[in-house]
Parts: structure tokens; sequence; C-alpha cells
């Protein structure tokens, strides 16, 4: 065989998923791959009903962080080589792969590893920050919800089988986050059309959190009478103000 050239006969093993811990650099590797994952995220919208209608209008509030989700396999009684982990995992799996029942090993050794990524660090006083890494996934969060369900058990009730159910949520750093400049803020003037049944009270709580602001947008506008509102107009939402903000002149 030449240097260099790929053995045809050769298997390669399988890549394994990685769950890196950030705090102390220990690195898991899962038993078996899981068959598929989930990556999702979202965003918050607010409701405000409209007067005279029976349709609410909706605001953007925020984004939500991005999450990983999918169900990882753990199998202690018919475990073998193929299985990832160390190689002191994988000798001793080997040992009692051909053991006869009551000596199988307890799945919750390995499965642990992962359940406990959500205890809280001593030196860091939060849970670890995780790295999971598989072929081209590469995603960077904190464990916030693990299920265990245990589905085999040896004839000393000591389980041997077990799935579990993972959610793990993004981390950003605030340095990058403040990176992503979004195109308006509530620091920033925004621009909204007026709808039948909207009032200034109702613009104020969407943008605000507070209905007591609509002052602010009376102001800005010019708009003597906050109850004549022009359907289908521009309005002006400014940069959120303190209560300090002056008073239209007919209250």
């Amino acid at each position: 065989m030449q240097i260099g050239k790929p053995n045809p006969n050769m298997i390669m093993p399988l890549e394994k998923m990685c769950i890196t811990n950030k705090t102390n650099n220990k690195k898991i590797y899962v038993m078996y791959n899981p068959e598929s994952y989930v990556q999702e995220r979202g965003a918050k919208y607010s409701e405000a009903p409209g007067l005279a209608s029976n349709m609410p209008s909706i605001q953007f509030v925020h984004g939500s962080s991005e999450t990983l989700q999918m169900e990882l396999f753990f199998d202690t009684y018919y475990a073998a080589s193929m299985v990832g982990g160390s190689v002191g995992d994988v000798l001793k799996l080997n040992a009692t792969a051909l053991a006869p029942a009551p000596a199988k090993m307890d799945v919750r050794k390995y499965t642990a590893k992962i359940y406990d990524l959500m205890i809280i660090d001593k030196s860091t006083h939060v849970p670890p920050l995780l790295k999971i890494e598989w072929g081209s996934l590469q995603f960077e969060g904190h464990l916030v919800n693990c299920s265990q369900k245990f589905t085999m058990f040896n004839q000393l009730g000591t389980p041997v089988r077990a799935t579990l159910q993972v959610t793990f949520k993004q981390y950003m750093k605030p340095s990058k986050i403040a990176e992503m400049k979004p195109n308006e803020s509530p620091d920033t003037a925004k621009y909204r059309t007026v709808h039948q049944g909207d009032a200034l009270w109702s613009f104020s709580g969407r943008e605000y959190g507070q209905c007591e602001q609509w002052r602010v947008i009376a102001n800005a506008n010019q708009i003597e009478n906050p109850r004549l509102l022009d359907t289908g107009s521009m309005i002006k939402l400014p940069a959120c103000c303190s209560d300090a903000d002056a008073v239209p002149p007919w209250l």
C-alpha cells in the first residue's frame, strides 16, 4: 500500500458528537449519535385590543435565543466498540457486552455525564457553558432541560438502557450582541400607521410598556386632542422619555 493513498478496505470510525464543558475543557462523547436534531428560534409579539375592532394589533417586542433539541440514546446491555466515549469506557463496555444480565453496567454512569451539566459550577456560580460539535454543527450554549427515560433493566432492577431528551439554549457574548444593531430600537424614533380604533395610549402601551407615556407621543406629533386621530396617517413614536416630559396644554 502506498503511503498517503487511502485504503478502501479500511473502515473509518464514525465521528461522534462531542459536548465540551468550556469551564474545565472536559469533553463528553455521546454513546450513539442522534438520529436527528432540531434548531429553533422565535420572536415575541404583544397584542393590544383595538377600540371598536375585534382584531388586536400586534407589536414586536424582542427576539429569542436559538435552541438546539435532540434525543440521545444510551445502552449498556448490547453496547460494544461501536459506541463513543473514552478508551476506558469502550473497554468496560466490551467487557460487559458478553456478561450475564445481572452484571450489565448501570447506564446512569453515562447519562449522568450529560444530566449533571445543569449543576451549578462552584467556581463560576452558574451551570457550565457548553460547546456542541458534530460535523458541520457548531453550537454554543447552556443545557436548559434534560429528561431521562429508562426503558430496560437487568434482573436486579438496574437500568441498562435510556434515552435523554435534551435542550440547549444559545449563549452569545454581550460584545457580539452589541454589534448586532437592529434597524429600530426603543431609543430611536419610529413611525406607525394609524388604524381605526387606535389611540395614543395603545401606541404608548405597545411601544414603551406604559400607557401613561401617550403625552410624549402627543407632543412629538403636535396633537391637541388625543381622541381625534386621522385613520391612515403616520404617527411618530419618539425615543422613550421620562415622566418629566412637558404636558400638553389641554391638561
